[in-house]
């Protein structure tokens, strides 16, 4: 489909807002009691610096909420407020993070439930509400909604957005389109809803085999084994990796999503020749500069001398995974958690290794002076972080 002239369309419906219901001053009060703190506005008063008895906690210059988040969740607050009496749904989670879901389910906000990795739309009616989340819907998730008659909310992040207009140029051009992402992610799967031809590749490592295969050094069929579940309908590495555009998931790590770029660039050059090079590669900047800006503090943050890193966020949470990845290749002692909870009581802290699942590690806390560094992904509250300080201070008064 045209989805350039959908989203025209869709942005003209009167059933469609992406702007807010101009309540910000009504929900403010709500938005600043779930979830703004005042230890956390003292700490960056100090240096981002906290010291308690034996503990002393460094926090990353640059955490927590970013703007889209924050839009993303007032809007989803405006919109109860505007729709008091009309049923709410949100297509998915509205960010990664636990306790702003949980806020959204306290005021009767419905989630569309997921089996087997399949929405279930089958409940939602004509008039109803739909918001759509920071991360974006796929094109035919918003067709859907627009054709059963819904009041569609559209919280998308606007850094999630330009990738989409990225990927649109790039099939306005009949450049395939590689996206640096999660082929999973809610993200992702909206980008390519909005693509021509695609291919999403992981990580360096399968953006190397790609690069391997352009230049002939690739087996055909254990390349399209390897992508299956990552590319377009129909696609043919022969034919489609012949003229390429490169974008990416928002929050992936930064350093990576450049040297993919740089990768390709190099490959069509090496295949074509510098005359013939923007024929055949096509390149835009949609790197977040909230993702950009977490981890560049938290690579400023492990430099210093650290006994553990405590990480916050969803553990589906991409742009938190990312930051916890940056500790842990520093061979910094590190914990990702998603709520407070997980840490005590007895010294004991639940947490979610690198690519591992949940496992419980006693003692946690090592004796005497200890310096933690804390930082959180772009979906995680500073009332969430408070409580997590409040409680490595409760473990280390033990």
């Amino acid at each position: 489909m045209d989805t350039r002239a959908f989203k025209r369309s869709l942005h003209h419906s009167e059933r469609y807002n992406r702007r807010g219901f101009g309540l910000g001053d009504e929900v403010a009060g709500s938005l600043e009691k779930a979830y703004q703190s005042d230890l956390i506005a003292k700490l960056r008063d100090n240096g981002y610096t906290l010291q308690r008895g034996r503990l002393t906690v460094r926090l990353a210059e640059a955490f927590g909420f970013c703007w889209g988040v924050e839009r993303a969740v007032a809007m989803a607050y405006e919109t109860r407020r505007h729709y008091p009496t009309e049923r709410i749904w949100i297509t998915n989670e509205i960010i990664h993070n636990p306790s702003v879901n949980d806020h959204l389910r306290e005021m009767n906000v419905l989630f569309i439930s997921v089996e087997d990795g399949v929405k279930d739309f089958s409940e939602v009616a004509s008039g109803d509400v739909v918001i759509l989340p920071a991360f974006g819907a796929t094109v035919q998730e918003m067709q859907l909604l627009n054709e059963r008659g819904c009041h569609i909310v559209d919280t998308t992040c606007p850094w999630v957005s330009k990738v989409w207009n990225t990927v649109e140029k790039h099939k306005k051009h009949a450049f395939t389109s590689i996206i640096h992402g999660k082929v999973k992610h809610e993200e992702t799967l909206a980008t390519s809803s909005f693509a021509g031809t695609y291919l999403v590749v992981l990580d360096l490592a399968e953006a190397q085999m790609v690069s391997d295969y352009i230049l002939g050094k690739g087996d055909r069929e254990a390349f399209m084994q390897r992508f299956a579940k990552a590319c377009s309908p129909g696609f043919d590495p022969d034919r489609d990796l012949i003229r390429v555009g490169v974008a990416n998931q928002t929050t992936m790590l930064k350093s990576e999503t450049e040297e993919i770029g740089r990768l390709f660039e190099r490959t069509m050059l090496q295949r074509f020749g510098p005359t013939e090079l923007n024929e055949h590669f096509l390149a835009f900047n949609t790197i977040c500069d909230a993702t950009q800006e977490r981890q560049d503090a938290i690579f400023a943050l492990v430099d210093e001398p650290l006994d553990l890193m405590v990480v916050i966020g969803g553990y589906n949470s991409s742009n938190t995974t990312h930051l916890q990845e940056i500790a842990v290749s520093r061979g910094i002692r590190s914990f990702h958690i998603d709520t407070p909870e997980r840490i005590g009581p007895g010294n004991r802290i639940e947490h979610m290794p690198l690519g591992g699942e949940l496992e419980t590690e006693l003692p946690f806390l090592p004796e005497g002076p200890i310096r933690v560094g804390i930082t959180s992904g772009a979906s995680t509250p500073d009332r969430v972080v408070e409580d997590v300080i409040e409680r490595l201070i409760e473990l280390c008064a033990a």
